[in-house]
């Protein structure tokens, strides 16, 4: 089996305004190589139009590479990484043909929906406190100190700085 839904969601980031696989990642999930990904792609361009597919910035790469670990091999490539979205994954399983591929598109595919269904949960429970905080916003410190606690526990915690000297 290929790796789990996890695995993929901790892989899927936003630029551009899409949520995106690089293509490293992706040929990983797909058991293949990052080259034979690409040229499968290139043979079949006309199933992957600009929203499904799009090549990275230098700048955007950059990035990337410094945010996570896992692509510091990318760091060196002369070849700027494809960035595919979640339509992409729907389309990789009749071009790589291969039962892995079908395999690895089901669990691509769930990997963005989980990641859209919490970013939705995330929006109405943001937009519930607000409404909340409005309509009791005059009426006691305790709710506003209540509100603050909540919106705190809803950001993600802050990486812990390793201490440096004694």
């Amino acid at each position: 089996m290929t790796a789990p839904s996890g695995h993929v969601e901790k892989r899927i980031f936003v630029i551009r305004g899409h949520r995106i696989m690089i293509d490293a990642d992706l040929a990983e999930v797909y058991d293949v190589t990052t080259k034979r990904l690409n040229e499968q792609v290139k043979r079949n361009a006309e199933r992957f139009p600009e929203d499904f597919m799009f090549r990275l910035t230098a700048g955007e790469k950059a990035e990337l590479v410094a945010k996570c670990d896992h692509l510091a091999r990318l760091k060196f490539a002369k070849a700027l990484p494809f960035a595919f979205t979640e339509h992409w994954a729907i389309m990789a399983a009749s071009v790589l043909n291969s039962p892995r591929a079908i395999e690895a598109s089901v669990i691509v595919v769930r990997a963005f929906v989980a990641l859209r269904r919490a970013v939705a949960s995330h929006s109405a429970l943001s937009r519930r406190l607000d409404e909340l905080e409005r309509k009791h916003a005059g009426h006691d410190d305790k709710f506003r100190v209540v509100f603050e606690a909540i919106r705190e526990l809803r950001e993600p915690p802050a990486k812990p700085r390793r201490k440096i000297g004694f």
